[in-house]
């Protein structure tokens, strides 16, 4: 006999660790939006995070466990929004031209 378990919705983890404005460990991450050294922007278990600094640079980078490891000079980071739900079928260009 097979037994499923399910994951709820509503059990949602996350958590971020700053060191000394220096290095920010993250998990709960479902994927990277954009970065560049001046801003990275995620998609969260928790919502959209954007972290802003200065020569920020992504160290650790772990896509099936969602750990991401940022390096650089954090000057700050804030949640907003609901989560992004990734659509597979939808390019990026698609979201551009709609």
């Amino acid at each position: 006999m097979e037994v499923k378990k399910e994951v709820k919705s509503d059990e949602k983890k996350g958590s971020l660790i700053l060191e000394n404005r220096k290095r920010l460990s993250l998990n709960g991450v479902v994927e990277v939006i954009s970065f560049d050294e001046s801003k990275i922007l995620l998609n969260t278990s928790l919502g959209i995070l954007a972290i802003k600094g200065q020569g920020l640079k992504m160290n650790k980078l772990d896509v099936q466990n969602g750990d991401i490891q940022v390096s650089g000079t954090i000057d700050s980071f804030s949640y907003s929004g609901a989560t992004q739900q990734k659509k597979d079928n939808e390019s990026v260009l698609k979201k551009l031209f709609k």
